[in-house]
């Protein structure tokens, strides 16, 4: 039984439910200005989730996606990651907000034939094409491939520019190869054979077992309505007020592709000591110093020098579109965790509910829960402390670190086992699977569904895990099931227990229940 499809204008919410925060609310596209001018370095989506694929319950995958809204038909040159930058995933495993463990992609692009590239002979002359491929694609025979991908995987001890390094390694392999993007059916008579032939299986320093990893295109699993939500909410965000013109909309599954970096880790390496919870978040980075070359070639357009700059943050999706002020959205893909203190006042006092009331506070106008709030649908809990649990400190009793430092990240309790992939609910905690967001995320977990709801103030309200989290004398769909957060009261949320949807529904079946869980991308074409 999912408490959002259950009366609750009753009581008050369960502590370790303030997990279902907005802190983790969607994806991130184009999320800030600085961005936008960047686009391989932008990170999309998070997903950092207990393995839930048969036999590897002992794994835990962490998913790092970048370059958002990939068109698939969007030759000639499609969507490599950039060979001047770096890309992290960041892991804090004793709560201090500092990485203690990164995992480094370093990216290099090379053209066939040792560099010259795929020529014909037109007439007298030996003339390179123009395509990344000269032929059909299969698994065994990329002899017609035009431009290879590859990169090496570093783990690093400690400070992520000072600390140990290592390198991760397939056997004597220590640069693995990138599927090119899904060209067309032509191009690839069986992409999803061709593609599955780059998961690797790696031996990760100081972990004594085996992991795997993977890094290439993907379909987008990220449901949202992304333009009418940043449309002024253009639909009324209800459940049966969404029109049929409207339902099941989304503006990216089905319709774009993103790369994914996903990595498969034994989970004990991973966490510290006895500590089952660890914090993580994803970087890219730039070096400080670009000179443009007027002369420009295949390998080098511009020269690079300096120290490393972070150019995007992520862990918590739709934190900076939606949390972040204009003013600072640059700023916070700048920061560490450790700065996070600095914009609290976003988490604190946000403004998301108060548009949202601007928007629809009329609709709601005639109801006596918000006459008594002066005509406004946004609580009133201010500041908003269920926020600051969700965004900056995880949940005591559920995925909150010892001595925790106030900082936005993800993190994962992994003494939770991981739910079957047919099990899951999409609403993650909130729907009474505990192995779900915010408790980490996967990638079948609704969150746009989730955040809208909590952003209203639906921790305001009771909520039927006490079975689930051990509350003595709870007894599972009945009275005694229903916990209480204690950060706010019903009548300080007056539209909280309302049904708010974006209208793109989404459900783990939908995608792989095996690494690297996320579909085969979309096909440029097809014959």
């Amino acid at each position: 039984m999912s408490f959002f499809n259950k009366p609750l204008r009753t009581g008050g919410a369960a502590l370790l439910l303030a997990s279902v925060a907005v802190g983790a609310m969607a994806a991130s596209h184009r999320e800030a200005p600085a961005i936008t001018e960047t686009p391989k370095l932008d990170g999309t989506d998070f997903y950092m989730f207990r393995s839930y694929e048969t036999g590897r319950a002992g794994y835990t995958t962490l998913i790092a996606n970048y370059g958002p809204v990939q068109a698939p038909y969007g030759g000639p040159n499609y969507f490599t990651m950039d060979p001047d930058a770096i890309y992290e995933i960041h892991i804090d495993n004793d709560g201090d907000a500092i990485e203690d463990i990164t995992f480094q992609f370093d990216f290099d692009n090379k053209l066939a034939m040792d560099g010259a590239g795929i020529a014909l002979e037109i007439g007298d002359e030996t003339v390179a094409i123009p395509l990344r491929q000269a032929g059909v694609i299969k698994a065994n025979d990329r002899s017609a491939l035009n431009e290879t991908e590859s990169y090496t995987l570093t783990r690093i001890d400690g400070d992520r520019r000072s600390g140990s390094r290592a390198s991760v390694k397939s056997g004597d392999r220590v640069n693995f190869v990138k599927p090119a993007d899904y060209i067309g059916d032509k191009t690839f008579p069986n992409y999803a054979g061709y593609a599955e032939s780059f998961i690797y299986d790696i031996e990760i320093p100081k972990c004594g077992r085996q992991g795997r990893v993977f890094v290439g295109q993907r379909a987008e699993a990220f449901a949202v309505n992304l333009g009418p939500i940043f449309d002024l909410v253009n639909f009324v965000p209800l459940e049966g007020a969404i029109d049929q013109d409207r339902a099941a909309n989304d503006d990216l599954v089905g319709k774009a592709n993103v790369t994914s970096l996903a990595l498969e880790v034994p989970t004990k390496c991973l966490t510290k000591g006895d500590n089952p919870i660890f914090g993580a978040w994803t970087t890219s980075s730039l070096p400080q110093a670009q000179i443009e070359d007027p002369s420009p070639t295949y390998d080098t357009d511009s020269v690079f020098g300096g120290a490393w700059v972070q150019q995007s943050r992520l862990s918590a999706p739709l934190v900076n579109e939606l949390v972040i002020g204009l003013p600072d959205k640059n700023l916070f893909n700048a920061a560490e965790p450790m700065q996070d203190a600095a914009l609290a006042t976003y988490v604190t006092n946000p403004t998301l509910p108060a548009l949202l009331d601007i928007l629809f506070g009329d609709a709601f106008s005639g109801q006596s829960d918000v006459q008594a709030n002066d005509g406004n649908i946004a609580p009133v809990n201010l500041p908003r402390t269920d926020l600051v649990a969700a965004f900056l400190t995880g949940l005591p009793g559920l995925n909150q670190p010892k001595g925790v430092t106030a900082s936005e990240m993800l993190r994962l309790n992994t003494a939770i086992p991981p739910t079957p992939r047919d099990k899951q609910s999409n609403f993650g905690v909130a729907g009474e699977d505990l192995a779900g967001f915010p408790n980490g995320r996967r990638p079948g977990d609704d969150t746009v569904d989730i955040a809208l709801r909590v952003v209203m103030g639906v921790l305001c309200y009771p909520l039927p895990l006490g079975a689930e989290l051990g509350v003595a004398g709870a007894v599972e769909d009945q009275p005694s099931d229903l916990v209480n957060l204690g950060y706010c009261t019903p009548d300080q949320a007056p539209v909280g227990d309302e049904p708010f949807t974006d209208g793109a529904p989404l459900a783990a079946t939908d995608l792989q229940d095996v690494f690297p869980y996320l579909n085969t991308p979309l096909p440029g074409a097809t014959r």
